[in-house]
């Protein structure tokens, strides 16, 4: 694929750097050398400075063979006006992130169809989304249901009284008589392994299971933990992912909203009917705690300051809350929230990038998601007629080691798949992968 990226920040750069493994001609425009520079001395890109908005810099980046144009500047005028450009002088299909909410309405969006954008992403609504299902899924550190339901992978931690811990996969097989759900990876430290019969759990590791719906109970219990709800919630800053959250939230729990400007308090208060918005320095932890810090369920920070979100979360969980999520800019940060205690940390340009990254993808990819600070996806496939994974029961298929048919949608039913079991035509195929190796299981699903 003939790939254009305008944008060399933080998301066009993650968005390269995840596609740069693909074998994939990128070009990347940008008006900053430095971040062009930087760029290229991690990544094998393309790069022109220049102003996307230009004609001659778009024919330089042989905008005429572009399969995808993805526009993901600062500017949403920019990276709007460079998806019809690009559109009109032959690109396949065209991205473009935008800030303004509005613009992503159903009526929008078809105007901007019209106008040859194909898709609008939205890193704040993407951000709250996240954060509205890692609400409702209070006891997992991430989860992602696929075909309404009839699968799920979640992440949760291991607790010491889990019969889980110290123990191997197998060792541990009697607790899934059934064959209901299945360990595919786990998290420890920094580090992201794919599990086999022969990897050892420990206390505090951060399990990802796949299993369908009726087993999600019994695994939250294997782990020692215990689902709860969540009623009351703090949401530290005003930013526009704090306020959508909120909007998000407020009809369904009790939301307190802690801003520390006056004016944008004033601001958002018109906004929000049923959040209780307060004028309070977030990093008074006196003022938040006689505000009811202590009785919260759930303590969500994300204002524009990664260091004060993380420290807030940490004061929060020492004052015994449940559920903990802060927003990171820096993207080296969201490998830490298994070590520092946190229970979700989040950065919305991963998550827009990753959003994003579901276009590249060959075979018939129907979905594709990516777990918090963990370096794999986890890939739906519709398997193909005559693929190579119809030819072979699973444990002769040579897949690699560092990837797992995790789960199967067949005929509208969900099950585990296992060795023994063949994949037919038609089936939805749940895969789990390290980034490094998902072009090879792409191969097997063409």
């Amino acid at each position: 694929m003939n790939i254009i990226i305008t944008g060399a920040g933080a998301v066009g750069y993650h968005i390269a750097k995840l596609m740069a493994s693909e074998a994939q001609d990128i070009y990347l425009i940008d008006e900053s050398r430095d971040r062009l520079q930087y760029v290229q001395s991690h990544l094998d890109v393309y790069a022109i400075h220049g102003d996307a908005k230009s004609i001659k810099i778009l024919k330089e980046a042989k905008i005429d063979e572009c399969d995808l144009l993805i526009a993901v500047t600062q500017s949403e005028e920019t990276n709007l006006l460079v998806s019809i450009l690009a559109k009109k002088f032959g690109a396949k299909r065209t991205i473009a992130r935008i800030n303004n909410l509005e613009l992503n309405e159903p009526q929008n969006v078809e105007l901007f169809h019209e106008l040859g954008i194909d898709t609008l992403i939205s890193p704040v609504r993407l951000a709250a989304e996240e954060i509205i299902r890692l609400v409702k899924n209070s006891v997992f550190t991430d989860d992602h249901e696929f075909e309404d339901g009839k699968l799920t992978v979640f992440g949760i931690s291991v607790d010491s009284q889990s019969p889980l811990a110290n123990k191997t996969i197998s060792e541990s097989a009697y607790l899934n008589p059934d064959l209901s759900f299945k360990p595919i990876a786990l998290h420890r430290r920094e580090d992201t392994i794919i599990v086999n019969a022969n990897t050892k759990i420990y206390e505090n590791d951060i399990i990802y299971f796949i299993s369908n719906k009726e087993a999600i109970n019994t695994v939250i219990e294997i782990c020692g933990k215990e689902r709860f709800d969540i009623k009351d919630i703090m949401i530290l800053g005003g930013s526009s992912i704090g306020v959508l959250t909120a909007q998000m939230l407020e009809n369904n729990y009790n939301v307190t909203l802690i801003e520390k400007n006056k004016e944008v308090c004033e601001e958002i208060a018109a906004k929000l009917k049923n959040t209780l918005v307060l004028n309070i320095d977030g990093r008074d932890v006196t003022a938040i705690e006689e505000e009811g810090l202590g009785d919260m369920d759930a303590f969500i920070a994300v204002t524009g300051d990664s260091e004060s979100n993380i420290m807030s979360s940490l004061v929060a969980k020492n004052h015994d809350v449940i559920k903990t999520i802060a927003r990171v800019e820096n993207i080296d940060y969201i490998h830490l929230s298994q070590n520092i205690g946190i229970d979700t940390l989040i950065n919305k340009k991963i998550i827009a990038a990753s959003n994003i990254f579901k276009y590249v993808r060959k075979g018939q990819v129907e979905a594709i998601a990516n777990l918090h600070g963990v370096d794999a996806e986890i890939i739906e496939f519709i398997v193909k007629p005559g693929s190579k994974v119809t030819k072979k029961r699973i444990r002769d298929l040579r897949f690699p080691k560092t990837a797992n048919i995790s789960g199967v949608v067949r005929n509208n039913v969900g099950f585990i798949p296992f060795g023994e079991f063949q994949l037919e035509a038609g089936d939805r195929a749940v895969v789990v992968s390290l980034s490094e190796s998902v072009r090879q299981i792409e191969k097997f699903f063409q």
